[in-house]
Order: structure tokens, then sequence, then C-alpha cells
């Protein structure tokens, strides 16, 4: 049934005031559902545009932002128009002052005819808002907000043959999907609904409803606004000190209004409120101004403005986790956390013993699980607390700084400490033993670093926690040595702050410094330190405690990478014997050391009882290891590589071969020890003969060492010249002289130029710019290099004495073979007291003595010499090492020349 026609806003006429028309009411329909009655209320004008509830204000120093032209172009791809546009996001990023914004600019440019402003936080509120609107627009009975709200939504629909309104109803901060529930306003292509709200639920989109996410401030907008607002009371700020404000407020436009609101009131600078904003002494509420005083008729400060969405999302399923889980985030790294921290069995714990209680009381809470977990982020995330990306589990959640700090502040002293451990012993549980996926270490790495700023001293009580040293152990692992040494210099005072200089966290965390020190490049500091270090721990902790074996390990090792392989390989022998008593043959740490004395006995000049001793080695770490177990992996690539330098490079690449194979299996690709293994048979292949194949070899493995380490990673660097060096074996002396360049210069920018790794790139860039033509060159590169060989490693390191060598032979080179036999001469009679009469390196300069004096003119000479030189050779290297097949075909040479009666060589 129709009631009666009212009058088409067609047939009035415009009035002095503008234009005078009636509102389109439709039918409106009064009694039960199943049985109504239709009776026109009285016929009353009202002027259009007209606007229902109360439009808040454009902010002071309002920012035109992106989101806004996302609303002004209400139209999705094809040109249809968007009926209904939700603006979601975190409190606090600006969603009522961009649907403010709007609706003031469709009125301001007569884009609408009535606009309704609706305060939408409960269902009440809501109906109330459209109860006013029928009651304005519809002559709706005022005492019935329920019937007077259905009318208006029905006089809402259009009607054929009737004059269109175009309306705008703006429903401001939703705070439930479900309030909403028969309350959307009806499809009309001349009408739109903006809707702002918390929340991301499903219920709020679709059904032609375009969600768009607000987000916080650009830079440049957060700059704009402080400088605008600061300008506005006649005050100023340099950029950079605003541009860092915004950065500490984490660019969320409310915390900007509120802190300029501050500086304001309070007259203090923007360097000085940073200063007490850094200070975590002071809560964040400290720092705001209070209701009333806000800005722009904000009701709540940022210290505030969340803990209603805490409490929804909290009463969400699983009821009570929300809260506590929240919590945890607060201290770990708001640009990332990954899943596996946050189900790990600490936090989960964690969570089943602070579960918010039912309010009605109840039993004890379950244990929580991993889906429930899940479930609590999904619930954060719907009232934007969090954001959450299970599709990226290594930073699946991230957090605003300012909800974690405000969320922190809702906590006792005794609380924090608490949050604070469970996060580090989470970190743990979470944190595998062999970093394969390098993304998540670093990933754990930031998260760890948030967490000791948050934690502040809790972390050191009662002892320092596992937690900061893993940290500084995953950078050294990373090949970011430089930020390892940096770290454990940091936790050596901080332990020794908090827990005294003998607690055996404090030692640890010293061992640990003097170990990146020489990994840093600094060998001989590293020796020193853990000489100190050892007198230390042998006084506080005793000869036999397992720590002071460590650190005589690390010092016999350290001593050894500073130029004393024989020294090295002594101390080592002394602790195997050690440990043979206290924990016997086949104890980890026992068969640790066997390897070790087994490769320092190789470099200081004897690797064929290298390869025997580490072969024994492998057996027994085999029976007691298994064939994974990662030591056994090592010893397999070093009896790989001892075999090698015994003179079987064929047999080092087949057994590099099988050890890759292996490792890809146990450790992955991207591994760390399996890039290694890849470089080292690249290395042993072009030893074999084969410079071409280890050339591109090597290519392949450095593109992966760049995406898998980065380009400043050491083992990235060293593989750069280890291409560079394939790269010249294979023919292309020139190209590899300008690849040793390139790398030198970006050494000298991350390593040094004192870093051992520095110094033997100058060595090799010498060599192939002798070997590309300049000999002369050469020489003066060598004679430099060992001045700073000598400053660093000192006179007797085997690196300063092979750069004598090589200084001895380009000399030669170069024109004088007379000052190269002497160079060698004397060489030869220091390595005969630093490495001895069969150590390779002085084999090796017996060889090349021999043949100087051979190409100064003594053949005879020569002759003598290499026939002793190759005598020694087959005792110590046996038949077949590649050099004592030189010296015999060297022997030969000579042996013609005399037997020609050559006075000099050709």
């Amino acid at each position: 049934m129709n009631g009666p026609a009212v009058p088409s806003p067609t047939d009035i006429t415009p009035s002095a005031n503008g234009m005078h028309v009636y509102a389109d009411r439709g039918s409106l329909a009064v009694g039960r559902a199943d049985s109504v009655t239709y009776v026109a209320p009285p016929r009353r004008a009202v002027f259009w545009p007209h606007q229902v509830g109360v439009i808040p204000r454009r902010a002071r120093s309002f920012q035109h932002r992106a989101e806004a032209e996302r609303l002004q172009t209400a139209v999705v791809g094809g040109g249809t128009a968007v009926l209904c546009q939700v603006l979601t996001g975190m409190g606090g990023v600006g969603k009522t002052q961009l649907a403010a914004d709007y609706a003031h600019t469709v009125l301001g440019r007569g884009q609408t005819d009535v606009l309704v402003w609706v305060t939408a936080g409960t269902r009440p509120a809501i109906v109330a808002g459209y109860a006013q609107a029928g009651v304005e627009l519809c002559q709706a009975d005022p005492t019935d907000p329920e019937q007077a709200a259905r009318t208006f939504l029905a006089w809402l629909t259009p009607k054929v043959g009737k004059r269109p309104c175009r309306w705008l109803i703006v429903l401001d901060d939703v705070a439930e999907p479900g309030d909403l529930l028969g309350l959307w306003p009806p499809d009309s292509q001349h009408g739109r609904t903006l809707v702002t709200t918390r929340r991301r639920d499903a219920a709020l989109t679709g059904q032609g409803r375009r969600r768009i996410d607000v987000g916080l401030f650009t830079k440049v907008e957060a700059v704009a606004y402080l400088t605008a607002a600061l300008a506005a009371h006649g005050r100023s700020e340099s950029a950079d000190q605003l541009t860092a404000l915004a950065a500490d407020l984490g660019l969320l436009p409310l915390a900007l209004s509120q802190a300029a609101a501050y500086l304001i009131d309070t007259d203090v600078s923007c360097a000085a409120y940073r200063r007490q904003l850094a200070d975590r002494a002071n809560k964040l509420a400290r720092l705001l101004p209070e209701p009333p005083t806000l800005p722009d008729d904000q009701a709540a400060t940022v210290a505030a403005v969340w803990s209603l969405s805490v409490e929804r999302a909290d009463a969400l399923r699983p009821a009570g986790l929300a809260r506590p889980l929240l919590q945890l985030t607060a201290m770990l790294d708001s640009n990332g956390i990954p899943r596996t921290v946050l189900i790990s069995e600490p936090a989960l714990a964690h969570l089943t013993t602070h579960r918010t209680p039912h309010p009605d009381g109840g039993h004890e809470p379950e244990h929580a699980t991993a889906d429930d977990v899940d479930l609590a982020l999904r619930a954060l995330y719907r009232l934007s607390l969090i954001e959450h990306t299970p599709d990226t589990p290594h930073q699946a959640v991230r957090v605003h700084q300012l909800i974690q700090r405000a969320t922190r502040d809702t906590l006792t002293p005794e609380h924090q400490d608490r949050l604070a451990h469970t996060a580090a012993d989470a970190l743990s549980a979470a944190w595998p033993g062999i970093e394969r996926d390098t993304g998540l270490a670093q990933i754990l790495r930031a998260n760890t670093t948030a967490l000791t700023g948050h934690a502040q001293d809790a972390l050191y009580r009662p002892d320092a926690h596992a937690v900061l040293y893993r940290a500084g152990q995953s950078l050294g692992d990373s090949g970011q040595v430089i930020a390892a040494h940096d770290h454990f210099r940091y936790l050596a005072a901080t332990t020794r702050l908090h827990l005294g200089p003998d607690h055996p966290d404090t030692l640890t965390a010293r061992g640990n410094l003097a170990s990146y020190r020489g990994e840093a490049g600094d060998a001989v500091g590293a020796t020193t330190a853990f000489a100190e270090l050892l007198k230390r721990m042998v006084q506080v902790l005793g000869p036999d405690h397992p720590h002071t074996r460590t650190t005589r390990h690390n010092l016999a090792s350290w001593r050894g990478e500073a130029g004393d392989p024989v020294g090295a390989a002594a101390a080592f022998a002394e602790l195997l014997n050690d440990q043979l008593k206290v924990l016997g043959p086949k104890h980890p740490d026992t068969l640790i050391t066997r390897g070790n004395l087994a490769s320092w006995k190789g470099i200081a000049g004897d690797p064929v009882g290298a390869a025997t001793t580490t072969a024994e080695l492998l057996d027994d770490q085999l029976k007691v290891l298994g064939p994974d177990h990662p030591h056994t992996l090592t010893t397999r690539g070093n009896l790989a590589s001892w075999k090698g330098e015994a003179g079987d490079p064929v047999g080092a690449a087949a057994a590099f071969a099988e050890l890759l194979g292996d490792r890809l299996k146990v450790l992955g690709p991207d591994h760390p020890d399996t890039l290694t293994a890849r470089g080292n048979l690249a290395r042993w292949k072009g030893v074999a003969g084969d410079a071409a194949s280890a050339a591109t070899t090597t290519a392949e493995l450095l593109e992966r060492m760049v995406q898998v380490l980065g380009p400043d990673h050491p083992h990235t660097l060293a593989t750069r010249g280890n291409l560079a060096s394939w790269k010249g074996e294979a023919g292309d002396a020139h190209g590899a002289a300008a690849a040793f360049a390139e790398l030198r210069d970006d050494q000298l920018k991350v390593l040094g130029p004192d870093h051992p790794d520095t110094l033997m790139t100058r060595h090799n860039l010498a060599a192939w710019r002798g070997e590309a033509g300049d000999p002369v060159g050469a020489a003066a590169a060598f004679a430099e290099l060992l001045g700073d060989r000598l400053k660093v490693l000192g006179p007797d390191h085997p690196d300063t004495l092979i750069t004598r060598g090589n200084l001895a032979s380009w000399k030669g080179i170069a024109g004088d073979p007379v000052g190269a036999t002497t160079a060698f001469t004397k060489l030869l009679d220091d390595q005969l007291k630093v490495l001895g009469p069969d150590h390779p390196d002085t084999l090796i300069t017996r060889g090349n003595l021999a043949s100087w004096k051979g190409i100064a003119g003594d053949p005879v000479g020569a002759t003598t010499a290499f026939t002793k030189l190759l005598d020694d050779q087959l005792k110590v290297l046996g038949p077949d090492h590649p050099d004592t097949l030189t010296s015999r075909d060297s022997l030969a040479y000579w042996q013609g020349k005399v037997g020609n009666g050559d006075s000099e060589a050709q």
C-alpha cells in the first residue's frame, strides 16, 4: 500500500535563502511487521543540503594524503561506483580526520544533498544517529529510536520516479562489525557510505565495500606537519631535529600532533624533548598533553588510545591470550618478529600462565598451543594493533613502536623483567643450531638487539642470558667479524659492570672478544688477550675447568695464526695430553683438539703427517659422532685439503666433490660450510690443472655468495680473490691484476689496511702485476708490502717470509739475478731458524735460490743445490709430489747447462 503523495521537489521554486525542497520521505511504516499500516506524517520543508550530526573540524595543520585522493576517486576498475568505503588502521593514524576532510570537501563542492555523521562506537550510538536523521528528514517519532532509524534507512532507498537524493553517511570509529548488522545503508547509485574503524574483519568488506588501509605519515608529511604546527605558534626547529623526532614517534599522526602540542605548551626544544623521550624511565603519558588540553578536540592521549582495542582483542577467541601476547611482542623488534619465537615452548608456557582470567572465573586455563597463538595474532590484527603477515614467517608480526611502549608502560617492573627473560628464552629456543637461513639469523639478531634495549639490566640477573652470546656468535658466523668484535666488547664491559670481573660470564665474554679481535685481523692482539685471560681463569676457575681448557685451545690457535705454527702444535699436544686424562679419548673436545693438532703440524711443515693423523681422527669421529655431525664434516674437509697439500690435488678435488654432496644434504646449499666446500672444490680442480674450470666454478660461487652472505662478507671478498687468481692462471694476467686492484680498494674500506686478507690481496696484486709484464712495479709493490707486514706481523711470521721470497724473485726477474741470489740466501738462513729445514716453504726457498744461482752464472752451483734439494724432497714429500717433480726437471735443466759448458743461463 502507498501513502499519500508528497509534492515533487521539482515543483518547488527557490526561496530567497536558497533551494527550498521537501525531503522525499517515501512511505512511513508503523506497527507490527506482519500487519503494517502506513501513515503519512505531516509535510514539513527542509533545506538541502542538510547535515545531521557534527563533522569534526579539520586539524589545524591537516596534511593532504594519498588516502584522501583514493576517497575522492570513488570508482573501481571499469568505472563501477564504489558505494561504501571502509577506512581501517591502527588508532592514531588519522582515519577520522581523513573522513572529516572528505565530508567537508563534498559539502563544500555541493556534491551531496544530505550528509549524516554518526559517531559509531556502539550499536546504540549508531541507532541514535540514524534516529536523529529520521526525525530531521522523515518526521520520525523521536520517542522510538529503533523505528526512527529504520524509517531513515527506508528513506535512503531510491524510489522510482522520485528525484534522487545524493547522500553521504559517515560511520566513524565502528568498534564491532556486529553492531552494523541490519544497519548498513542501502545500495544506491546516488548514495555513499564511509566507515572508519580499527577493525579489519571480513564482515566489514565485500558486497561492494572497498577497504582502504590507512597507514602512517610519510617522512615528508610528518616533517611538514610538525613544521606547520610549530610555525602556527611562532616556533621553529631544524629540519634534522624534526625528521629525527618524526622517526622517534614512528610517523604516527596522533603522536606527532600531541608531541607538537607538548613542545608548545612546555616551551622545550625538540632536542630536549627527544632526550626525554629516549629516557625509558619516562612513561609515554608524561611526555604528552592531558585532556582537556589535547589539540584538535582529541579525546585521548596516544598512551591511552589503544587500551579499548586491547580489551576487545583479548575478548576474541582464544579469549585471554591477545593481551599477554601483545605484551610479549612489546619486548621484541617492532620491524618484524618471527612466528617461531612466539610459538616456542617458553612463549607458550608464558601465555598459559599469564592468560587473562575470564570475568566469571572458572577452571585453570588450558595450555596455550601454536594454533592459539595464530588465532590471538589474528585477533590483534583485526583490531589493528599489529600487522600480521603469515606468508612472511620470519617477520610475521610487526608492532608500532609506540604501541609497544604504551604496552610496556602498563607493566610493573617485576612483570617487565619476567617478560624480558621469557622473550630471551623464546629467542634462544627459536635460534637454529646451524644457521642455514641467513635471513632468519639477521631477524633474530635484530630482535635480540631490541630486547636488550627494552630489558635494560634484566638479562644480567642472576647471570648474563645465553641469547646475548648467541647474537654475537651469529654475527661472527655471518662474517660480520668487526660487528661481532664490537658486540663482545660491549658485552664484556656490561657483564663486568653487572656481575664483576671474575664472574664466569665476564670471562666468557672476554674470550669471545679476544677471538673476534683475531678474526678482525689482529692475531697478535688475540694471542696476548688469551694469554692474559688464561692466567685469570686458572686463578678463578682452576686448570681443569672446561672454560680454562677452551681458553688454552684458543690461545694455541691464535698463537699459530700469529705466525708460530710450531708453538701452536706444541700447545695443542700438551692440551691433548691433559684432555685424555680428564675427558678421555672419545670426548668431543678431545677429538677437536686432535684435529687442530694435526692441522698445525701440517702448517708447521708436515702435510703428509697431517693427512695421516686427520684420517685416523676421521675414523674415530665416524664411530663417536656419526657421519653427519658438523665436526665430522669439518674433518673430512681438512683431510681433503691435506691430501692436496701432500701432493695429491686430484684426490683432494674428488674428496671435496664427495663432501659437497653430503654438506648439501645435511646443511643445505646456502650454509657457509657448504659454500666453503664449493670454493675448495674449485681450488683443487685448478691446482690439479684445470684453471678454466676453477675460474668458472668460482664465478658461479661468487654470485651465490653475494646473494647469501652479501658483497662485504669476508668469505665473499676472499672468493673474489680466488676468482681473480684463477683468471690469471687461465691466461689473463692483466684481468687478474685489475680484479685484485678493485678487491684491494673494497677490502681497505671493509676490513682496513692491516687486515691479513687486505695484505694478502696486495701480495697477489703485486704478483699478477709482474706476470702482466711489469716486474719492476711488482718488485716495488712487494717492497712496500714487506714494510707493512714487518710492522703488522713481525719479521718471523710465515707471511712476512713469503713476501721476502716474492720480493727477491721479482728483483731477479727485473734484471738483478745476483741481488735475487743474495736475498734468497738471507731468507733461507732465517727460514731455517724459524721454520726448520723440512718445512715446505724452506724447501721452496732452496729451489728458488738454486735457480737464481744458475741464472746468475753458476750452473754448477745450481746443479749441486738441486741435487741436495731433490734428495731431501724425496724424503719429506715423496717422489710424486709436484714440488719434487719440479726439482727433478730443474736439476736436469742445469745438468744440461753444465754438460754444454754454458757459463750462465740463457
